[in-house]
C-alpha cells in the first residue's frame, strides 16, 4: 500500500493467451474499459508468431493450450525481451506454480479467479516493472510498518526498529514485490551478497524468522510475510 503515488497504465498494451473464450471475452471487456490494449490469442501457434511481429507490456499466459503451453511461450519473451509474464492456471499442484516462477514469470493466478484480483495483480506487475504513469515513493508502508526508502529506516506503529543490512534488503524485495509470491530461490539469488556472506535455504529460514520476530504483531500467525507452502513468500 503505497501512499501519494499516481497509477496510471492507460495505453498499457497486453497480450492475453487463452483458449477458453468465455474467460478471454470477460477479460477483453474489463480490461478494454480500464484502458487497456488487449490482443488475444486462443492458441499457442498464433500467439507465438504475433510475439515475432509486436511487442508488449505484460503478458498473461495461460499454461495448458490446445496446441503447447505456456511455459515455452514464457521462455520465447524471456529470451528476447524483459516483458513482464503471468501465468493463469487451473492445474492445483505446485510444482506448476514453482516451475514458472523459476523460469521467469513475475507472478501467477490460479483459475477460478476474480478479474478485480486479476486487475490489481497487473497493476502490481507493471508497476514493478516501470511502466506507466508512475513515480516511486520514497515511503513504503504495509499495515502498521512504515519504511522510509531515503533514510533506509523501518518504523513499527511510528517506533523505529533495526533491522539488519540482510534483513533490510530481504524486507525490501518483499515489499517491492508486494502481491507477488517469491520462491525461495528468488530470494536467495537477490540477497546471499549483501553482507559478503553465503546464505543457503537454512539460513534464510532463520532470516524470515528474525524478520517476523521484529515485524509482526503475532509472529506465530504472521499476516506481512505470508508463507505459500511449498513454493515461497508474499507480502
Amino acid at each position: 500500500m503505497q501512499a501519494s503515488t499516481k497509477n496510471n497504465f492507460s495505453g498499457c498494451k497486453l497480450l492475453l493467451v487463452e483458449d477458453d473464450r468465455t474467460i478471454a471475452e470477460g477479460l477483453e471487456y474489463y480490461l478494454e474499459l480500464e484502458g487497456f490494449l488487449l490482443t488475444i490469442c486462443y492458441d499457442y501457434t498464433s500467439a507465438f508468431k504475433i510475439l515475432d511481429k509486436d511487442n508488449f507490456d505484460l503478458a498473461i499466459l495461460d499454461i495448458s493450450l490446445p496446441d503447447g503451453n505456456g511455459y515455452d511461450l514464457c521462455k520465447k519473451i524471456k529470451a528476447a525481451t524483459d516483458t513482464p509474464v503471468i501465468f493463469l492456471t487451473a492445474r492445483d499442484d505446485e510444482g506448476s506454480t514453482v516451475m514458472g516462477l523459476d523460469m521467469g514469470a513475475d507472478d501467477y493466478i490460479s483459475k477460478p479467479f476474480r478479474i478485480r484480483e486479476l486487475h490489481s495483480r497487473i497493476k502490481s506487475v507493471l508497476r514493478r516493472s516501470g511502466k506507466g504513469d508512475y513515480n516511486n515513493p520514497d515511503i513504503i508502508q504495509t499495515g502498521n510498518i512504515t519504511v522510509n526508502l531515503k533514510e533506509a529506516r523501518v518504523q513499527k506503529n511510528g517506533e523505529e526498529i533495526y533491522l539488519t543490512a540482510l534483513e533490510y534488503r530481504l524486507f525490501l524485495i518483499l515489499l517491492q514485490n508486494e502481491g507477488r509470491v517469491l520462491s525461495r530461490n528468488q530470494l536467495l539469488e537477490n540477497i546471499w551478497d549483501v553482507s559478503g556472506d553465503f546464505v543457503n535455504d537454512n539460513t534464510l529460514t532463520v532470516y524470515i524468522k528474525r524478520l517476523r520476530e521484529k515485524i509482526e504483531d503475532n509472529p506465530q500467525n504472521p499476516t506481512i510475510i505470508k508463507t505459500i507452502r511449498g513454493i515461497g513468500y508474499q507480502v
